[in-house]
């Protein structure tokens, strides 16, 4: 079922002395959800929702890897411009971009040496990083097809749904899962991610959006500054794996307790950031974990999670070879990540939060990126 934008035109007559009257023009927009055809992959038909708020800001998201491919809002002098990286068409993302938007399953991060073990049983993953299992492995959720249903034409919201087969990707156990994403009145995009399975796996689902807060991928990220509320972060080795240590960042380039310009002391960290905060947190309760700010252009995205960690990508690999949806080249720190997650690799770090679902439990996190205007 579709829903469109409805523009409301409410008209003020004004009486003169003159007996001639003015008119005054104000639009109001409904919020909304409206769907479209995007193309097809392997023979499955590929759909493509706009999400529309009561401020006009709009988030497009397509079934082909619950893709968020843009979040469009205004900036301090009322232009807008999506602070997501990503294409108009299914095309760029068919040629298998670095997950630009992507809902990332069933194990977001990595898995050393592509292994685990459960219960006994040694699982085989596929090896797509190296010698390591990255991203839910060759074919993750972020390259398959989503069911997606529309379940409110007041409040923009969409749900995603896949069934992930026992034995995909190496995993045991069939696994469904339900991705519901909500735009909110005040700019925030809600992504709530339920799992169910018939058999104990790991599950660690995430979004995998780029962020650039000025819309224009001519500017840099380095110049944003960022709080992450964060004591500690999981060290990682040659291969991007976490020790198993747990460090504190005070003292060391790791330290965004307080907003600090990310291009500040990263030429520190060799090969940029790309590193997990243990964040601070206060029970299991949704707490703001992450501030990210543009002076420019004066918006700010809070981070809002469940989740035990915050995975901060500075975009190291991007490289100018994929080409953003305005024709412009991606170069290297022109856009960055905040994933919220638990750790990578808990598979095989029993100190680390457990990743484990068993069969009778619900996998549940929620996590919220809220646009703020600042003059």
């Amino acid at each position: 079922m579709n829903y469109f934008i409805c523009a409301c035109l409410a008209i003020t007559t004004l009486a003169a002395c003159n007996n001639t009257a003015t008119v005054k023009e104000t639009v109001a927009i409904k919020a909304a959800i409206s769907k479209q055809d995007w193309g097809e992959t392997d023979g499955t038909k590929v759909d493509l929702y706009t999400l529309v708020n009561t401020k006009g800001s709009t988030v497009k998201i397509t079934t082909y890897g619950g893709i968020v491919t843009s979040f469009v809002t205004a900036d301090k002098s009322g232009n807008t411009s999506s602070i997501v990286i990503g294409f108009d068409s299914l095309s760029g993302y068919l040629a298998k971009p670095p997950y630009f938007g992507a809902l990332i399953g069933r194990y977001g991060n990595r898995i050393g040496n592509a292994t685990f073990t459960l219960d006994g049983k040694e699982y085989k993953l596929a090896a797509n990083d190296g010698k390591n299992h990255l991203h839910g492995g060759v074919k993750g959720f972020d390259k398959v097809v989503w069911t997606g249903t529309v379940i409110s034409d007041t409040l923009p919201a969409l749900t995603l749904t896949y069934v992930s087969k026992d034995g995909e990707e190496g995993y045991p156990g069939n696994l469904k899962v339900i991705v519901q994403y909500t735009l909110t009145n005040e700019d925030e995009l809600k992504i709530e991610y339920t799992a169910e399975t018939d058999k104990a796996t790991p599950v660690n689902l995430t979004n995998h959006s780029y962020f650039n807060l000025s819309g224009d991928v001519n500017n840099t990220i380095l110049s944003h500054t960022l709080m992450i509320d964060a004591n500690n972060y999981t060290p990682v080795d040659s291969t991007l794996i976490p020790t198993g240590e747990i460090k504190v960042v005070k003292g060391t380039p790791f330290d965004f307790t307080s907003p600090k310009a990310i291009g500040a002391e990263i030429d520190s960290v060799k090969g940029g950031y790309d590193h997990n905060w243990v964040l601070n947190r206060k029970g299991s309760i949704l707490q703001k974990v992450a501030v990210l700010a543009d002076t420019a252009s004066g918006r700010s995205l809070e981070v809002y999670t469940t989740e035990p960690g915050l995975q901060f990508y500075t975009g190291n690999f991007l490289d100018g070879k994929l080409v953003n949806r305005d024709g412009k080249a991606i170069q290297q720190h022109t856009a960055l990540c905040l994933e919220t997650q638990h750790f990578p690799d808990s598979p095989n770090k029993p100190a680390f939060p457990s990743t484990i679902l068993q069969p009778g439990q619900q996998y549940h996190t929620v996590t919220v990126y809220k646009v703020v205007l600042k003059n």
